[in-house]
């Protein structure tokens, strides 16, 4: 199953780790599901984009539980839910969320620091030592963002920017009191995180990740790192990461992501990668391994340009970053994100590294010879098969857009032998019954959810990733169908 965390419904505005998590799991078991999949769980940047982070280690503040904070006895449960934001229950208001849960946090940072037992202490100093490659940068950057009004850190101060020792020394005294209460909501995340995957593997489910190849050029990851991309002085990017122009769009999608330097990268061992790589396995079972193409050959945009068309193509790492982190890490278990212009050279890449890509059934059904790639009769074994992405409108919304293309539609009923009353139910069928080892399910899909419940429309900045589910959105018998059908097509474990 497929459903970010933020989308969890709960009394607090947003998903998080709490109660609704680990009811979500057992809905899974009951279900007869394996996996459970996340977008990335890393504080985020603008537009509240998960693929636009602060940091690719630390975890979100905003989906830090409160229910397990009153229970240590630094929150009142009471004064809790009066400040707890109203509105819809299907839509995130990011503004009032995130101010809420801030106040709350340092409520909760004030007592553990009134309050906190010898234990506590010791657990958050422990974190404090295991997470230090990462934490320290992390926590300084966003003081110090907090104290520049939120500016980008390319525009600290000249001495903070350049990351002189006294410099940092200094701001490290100066913000001491803003540095413990991060650390404090970091250590929170951890705790519920741990909390959260030994629920989910005592039923059976393990978790899937997902690391975006870019990370942000405002980011704790590039302002600790600056030798790792290319930067001009003034520690802006000089060239931006996109996608070139295509069927989708004339002018291609600059995307504004700093770009790697991959002989520095190269020369210092991938050992960057290598231990974002290792976070990652700490936390997931799997991670799907977004814009796998870019790992072959990316698009290179100058800075200055408005749009993506002119760019130019760059070569990735290739099989050596692969083969760096196999050594220091062992198998790595890795999803292709491999949706796009695929060539010849990415196919062996990811054929050689044994990494099983992705098959979206939505793309299955247009009239052009690449859909035939898309469709389940034709799906290899090492393969993950969804109904839809993140990034895609619902099943029922893609159906249903009065924009679609007839002849498509007409084509997937002949598909499906649907009539089209429960087309995503019989795109469930269909994807579970491919012959993919793996079979991924959008939530609003099960649910049956149009595009009001759509997460992400690339290109746009408005609207996205706020939806939520409601416990009502969840039709009576769902579960057990969902279940009959994961039995029916061998995917459900033995009973």
């Amino acid at each position: 199953m497929l459903l970010h965390l933020t989308s969890l419904p709960g009394p607090h505005g947003s998903g998080d780790l709490g109660p609704q998590a680990l009811g979500f799991a057992d809905l899974l078991s009951a279900a007869g599901q394996r996996w459970w999949q996340v977008l990335p769980v890393n504080p985020p940047g603008g537009g509240a984009s998960p693929y636009q982070t602060l940091s690719v280690f630390a975890g979100s503040p905003a989906l830090v539980a409160l229910e397990p904070l009153v229970a240590r006895g630094w929150l009142d449960a009471r004064a809790v839910a009066e400040a707890a934001p109203r509105g819809d229950a299907q839509r995130i208001d990011w503004s009032a969320t995130g101010a809420f849960r801030e106040a709350q946090l340092r409520a909760a940072h004030a007592a553990y620091e009134a309050t906190a037992t010898r234990d506590e202490r010791a657990a958050l100093a422990a974190f404090a030592v295991r997470e230090r490659s990462w934490l320290d940068d992390f926590l300084l950057y966003a003081a110090l963002k907090r104290a520049h009004g939120g500016a980008a850190w390319f525009d600290f101060a000249p001495a903070l920017r350049r990351r002189e020792p006294q410099a940092l020394a200094l701001a490290s005294v100066e913000h001491s009191s803003e540095l413990d209460y991060l650390r404090f909501v970091q250590w929170c995340f951890d705790t519920q995180w741990r909390a959260l995957r030994r629920h989910c593997a005592a039923r059976g489910i393990a978790l899937m990740g997902d690391v975006p190849i870019f990370v942000a050029d405002d980011s704790a990851d590039v302002w600790a790192h600056q030798e790792l991309y290319f930067l001009g002085e003034d520690g802006r990017p000089t060239v931006v990461a996109g996608v070139p122009p295509d069927y989708f769009s004339e002018t291609g999608q600059r995307w504004g992501n700093a770009l790697y330097r991959w002989d520095v990268h190269a020369a210092q061992g991938f050992s960057w990668w290598i231990e974002r790589l290792r976070g990652a396995f700490a936390r997931f079972d799997a991670v799907r391994l977004d814009h796998f193409i870019g790992f072959h050959r990316y698009w290179e945009v100058p800075a200055a340009e408005p749009d993506a068309r002119n760019g130019r193509f760059r070569p990735g790492p290739g099989r050596a970053l692969f083969d760096a982190a196999t050594r220091a890490l062992g198998a790595l278990p890795l999803i292709a994100e491999d949706l796009g212009v695929l060539t010849d050279e990415v196919k062996a890449l990811r054929d050689d590294l044994e990494l099983p890509g992705m098959r979206v059934l939505q793309f299955a059904f247009g009239g052009d010879a690449g859909s035939r790639d898309y469709r389940p009769h034709a799906f290899p074994h090492r393969s993950v098969a969804y109904t839809g992405t993140h990034d895609n409108d619902t099943t029922l919304g893609w159906f249903r857009d009065p924009q679609g293309d007839p002849d498509s539609r007409a084509r997937a009923l002949r598909y499906l032998a649907s009539d089209g009353r429960e087309v995503h139910w019989d795109m469930v069928r269909m994807a579970l019954l491919s012959p993919s080892n793996l079979a991924v399910l959008p939530m609003q899909d099960v649910l049956g959810l149009g595009s009001e419940a759509r997460m992400n429309t690339p290109g746009t900045m408005d609207g996205n990733w706020s939806w939520r589910m409601r416990l009502t959105d969840l039709a009576p018998g769902s579960v057990e169908r969902l279940r009959m059908l994961t039995e029916t097509y061998d995917r459900a474990p033995l009973r």
